[in-house]
């Protein structure tokens, strides 16, 4: 056996456990060691029977003298009782509803129990303590594995246990730890005075102290950052090796541009717009990222470097994450260019508007279909450019298949085209130094003249009625409103699970959803107000006649999920209303209410919850007293975890990874060492372990 033995070839994990580990993204030995524990639970506290006492948890060792199950019948359980005894006294122990456990201790067995002493009606007894058996001589150390020392708990699924893992990863921990390589170079060890890679992968599941365990997650969050850096760096070392057809910069073109808009340009968008026209003139792709708050105008910054590229008689590709949106672009793209002869197409999965011999299309993600022998999917002649909006929507290996495709460009030399990503949720800058390292970025982070600050509140059931008067109030006034939703329909009990996987879910059993929402509103509360309804399901045809209906003001209220996150553009609509806003995070919820504000007009947030908690009132907190999306998307880092930061749970990214990026201090540090080390040896010759490391390392990710 090895890392890379498959889970299926583990003795002792039947079928039905291979399935509960894939579940959490386990298939190999590897995936198991370096499923780290969350936290430890201290059973290191052994003491004689006759110093028990109220509290712990303490740890027993121990004859068990008797044990039988009792039913209750009033309160429907079992209860598993036994009587401890060493030379020093006696203790009453229970288990509640484990009924199985009799046929686990026999009287004369000798055990190990870890939990704490509850006091009831005047006695003590030992409260479903953790267990393990022991030979009758054994004398305590740190031999143990589920009481006696400092326990791992770790991430859990239903079916699946800490107790289990425990059981399954240290056997095979100790058989193959000896033979384990560290993929760190020996210098960037000694550098940061690392445990060595066997010691710390024994630590960090069996530590002897919490500070051993906490030597080893700081060695392995750096491993972590430090292959992914190598990674980052790599591509864009890879990327400047390539070539690109240089696009000159009009300025004629660009100054006759700017003229022609019926607003001013902020300093931020100039800023941005030369840095990408100046990009374009480079014989290597330019990969540049466009960071810009809702409303801050990336699109025209974006369209400036798309009509430069497409006068200099190249072509430009579009794409956009919805039909919703790639549409827009359309419409504004064709406004924005109506005065430059410039032939435009759109591209989505339903419809085809003028493909053939266009200099712009603009699509969704039909833009990737491949050329068919029989005339179908996207042919580019002489593609230079391609922009995608919300690019982290979008997977690495699709971008990757817009920009590398075979395109024979008019140079007869295979080139890649520049490549340009825009984001309405700005990245915290820690993301950005790592999982975003390999793009250039430029940040608009002013918004248009004369918009008015979003009054954002929230909501608490009782004010729900003074709320509903007030948005009719800005209906009557000729506004209009959104109604955010976070599910399309009621969440059942079905979907939830069992288990903890109820437990961890079940507050969206009460999550409020599009459709019921609808009908409350059109039935009850609004019945004289015109409302609409919008959600992913319904038909392209029947979405386009909704966005329509909202745009020409027949709807008033307009009830959706999160389809209307980025790009709908209804400077009309003067009230953003979220119901179950704690299910948001903070990027999120500051992206819906983007959708408002989009006028000269006072608009209005209001955040709409049933759960008081702590951390929700911390985070909405945080929403009403700052409108700054660069600040917000830092808060909310440092609240949910870059795990929950834009879904880069779907990344496959590991967890111990995502947290360390919230150290920006460990970030740089891992950074610089990668830069150091590829500056060295670019190809790792010297680091074979590193560069072995790395390709498993890509085999696990997924950069979405």
């Amino acid at each position: 056996m090895n890392l890379s033995t498959p889970i299926e070839e583990i003795p002792r994990v039947g079928p039905q456990y291979q399935k509960r580990l894939k579940k959490l993204g386990l298939k190999t030995i590897r995936d198991l060691f370096f499923h780290f524990p969350h936290r430890y639970e201290d059973f290191s506290n052994l003491i004689p029977i006759a110093k028990a006492q109220a509290g712990g948890p303490f740890c027993f060792q121990g004859e068990i003298l008797d044990a039988k199950n009792i039913y209750t019948f009033r309160k429907r359980m079992v209860l598993t009782q036994a009587t401890l005894g060493d030379e020093t006294g006696r203790l009453k122990v229970i288990w509640f509803n484990q009924p199985y456990l009799i046929n686990t201790f026999k009287k004369g067995d000798y055990v190990c129990l870890a939990g704490k002493i509850t006091k009831k009606n005047g006695s003590e007894y030992l409260s479903n303590p953790a267990y393990e058996k022991i030979p009758k001589d054994f004398r305590f150390n740190t031999e143990l594995t589920h009481t006696g020392r400092l326990i791992p708990v770790y991430p859990e699924t239903e079916g699946l246990s800490s107790k289990w893992l425990r059981f399954i990863v240290k056997p095979l921990l100790l058989k193959l730890r000896e033979k384990l390589q560290d993929p760190l170079p020996e210098k960037i060890r000694k550098k940061f005075n690392f445990l060595p890679f066997q010691k710390a992968i024994w630590q960090i599941h069996f530590p002897d102290s919490l500070k051993l365990a906490e030597e080893a997650k700081k060695r392995f969050a750096f491993e972590e950052l430090f292959t992914l850096s190598i990674f980052i760096l790599k591509e864009r070392l890879r990327l400047n090796r390539e070539k690109a057809i240089p696009v000159p910069l009009n300025l004629e073109l660009i100054k006759g541009f700017i003229k022609s808009l019926p607003f001013k340009l902020t300093d931020a968008q100039k800023k941005s717009a030369w840095q990408i026209l100046k990009d374009l003139e480079k014989p290597k792709p330019m990969n540049r990222l466009l960071e810009g708050d809702v409303g801050s105008g990336k699109t025209v910054v974006a369209a400036m470097a798309a009509l430069n590229v497409a006068k200099a008689g190249y072509q430009v590709a579009f794409m956009a994450p919805t039909e919703i949106l790639a549409k827009q672009h359309f419409k504004t793209i064709n406004e924005l260019f109506k005065n430059f002869n410039l032939k435009i197409g759109l591209l989505t999965s339903k419809k085809k508007i003028r493909k053939e011999g266009t200099d712009i299309l603009i699509g969704t993600h039909a833009l990737l279909q491949p050329p068919t022998k029989s005339g179908g999917g996207v042919k580019f002649e002489k593609l230079a450019l391609v922009i995608v909006d919300e690019q982290h929507r979008f997977g690495v290996e699709q971008r990757a298949k817009l920009i590398t495709n075979d395109y024979k460009l008019t140079t007869a030399q295979k080139m890649i085209p520049h490549f340009l990503s825009m984001t309405a949720t700005p990245i915290p800058r820690t993301l950005s130094l790592t999982i975003y390292g390999d793009l250039d970025l430029s940040i608009i982070n002013e918004l248009p003249k004369g918009r008015k600050k979003i009054i954002t509140k929230i909501v608490q059931p009782k004010d729900k009625k003074e709320t509903y008067e007030f948005i009719r109030q800005q209906v009557k006034e000729g506004r209009q409103v959104f109604v955010i939703c976070p599910r399309i329909e009621p969440c059942t009990r079905a979907e939830l699970g069992t288990g903890q996987a109820l437990q961890q879910t079940l507050s969206w059993l009460e999550v409020k959803a599009v459709k019921d929402e609808y009908q409350k509103l059109s039935k009850e509360i609004f019945p004289d107000l015109k409302i609409g309804m919008l959600h992913g399901k319904m038909k392209t045809e029947e979405k386009e006649k909704t966005m329509r209906d909202f745009k020409a003001k027949i709807i008033d209220i307009l009830v959706s999920t999160s389809v209307v996150e980025v790009g709908v553009d209804i400077p009309n609509a003067t009230v953003m209303m979220i119901e179950g806003s704690e299910k948001f995070g903070l990027a999120q919820l500051h992206q819906f209410r983007g959708r408002v504000g989009r006028s000269d007009l006072q608009s209005f947030c209001f955040l709409f919850t049933d759960a008081p908690g702590i951390v929700t009132n911390r985070r909405l907190r945080a929403l009403m007293v700052c409108e700054d999306g660069f600040e917000l998307a830092e808060k909310d880092l440092a609240i949910r975890g870059p795990g929950d930061f834009s879904g880069t749970r779907q990344w496959g990214v590991p967890d111990l990874l995502m947290d360390s990026l919230k150290d920006i201090f460990l970030v740089q540090e891992t950074r610089q060492s990668a830069k150091e080390i590829l500056e060295e040896d670019p190809q790792l010759k010297k680091y074979p372990l590193l560069k072995k490391r790395l390709e498993e390392f890509k085999e696990g990710i997924h950069l979405e």
